[in-house]
């Protein structure tokens, strides 16, 4: 019962950042009232207020947050003992369990283009994770890895995602993610020498 409530919340939550979305596609963030996101996702002013302060929060969506299970692993150096194979199983589970929808994915990324406000909102929430994985790496790799070296791997996984987010967007045969990110690591594995 429990997980079942989780899921419905999880599934409002999703909805109403989809309407938001929609929303500032259509009429720019400040072209639309939380009254009209209410209308738009179908729930009451209150239940609005109960999922997200406000718009920009509502856009932007709940933040997926790292397994603790998965981070137990990853600090124990697992589940590959490879660090960058361990990162993308660490981070990919962030990007949820189902499939990413392109038509979404488009329209998010001409929304966030679109307004400064939500980019450095997204680039703040990037950087609050950011950081928590490079303490990770840390954790696993020891002291003598050090912060520098951690956050070029974390750097390098950003830049991965990116190319394999731009490969997912244009892919005329409409291959999933990973397979697009597993793509990108192994071109950076092969053109770094690694």
């Amino acid at each position: 019962m429990i997980k079942s409530a989780k899921r419905d919340r999880a599934a409002t939550s999703q909805h109403i950042s989809f309407c938001a979305m929609r929303l500032t596609d259509e009429h720019g963030l400040d072209g639309f009232t939380m009254d009209d996101l209410a209308e738009a996702s179908g729930v009451s002013r209150r239940t609005l207020f109960n999922y997200f302060p406000g718009k920009l929060d509502a856009v932007l969506g709940e933040w997926p947050t790292l397994d603790d299970d998965d981070v137990d692993e990853f600090r124990a150096g697992g589940p590959e003992g490879d660090l960058l194979l361990d990162l993308r199983t660490l981070v990919m589970p962030l990007l949820g369990d189902k499939t990413i929808d392109r038509e979404v994915l488009q329209m998010s990324r001409r929304v966030l283009k679109g307004n400064p406000r939500l980019m450095g909102a997204i680039h703040h929430r990037y950087e609050a994770i950011s950081t928590d994985v490079v303490e990770h790496v840390v954790v696993r790799e020891g002291a003598t890895f050090g912060k520098a070296n951690a956050t070029v791997a974390i750097t390098i996984l950003g830049a991965l995602f990116g190319a394999a987010l731009d490969a997912y967007l244009d892919d005329p045969r409409g291959r999933a993610f990973p397979h697009h990110f597993d793509q990108s690591l192994s071109t950076a594995r092969s053109l770094l020498g690694a």
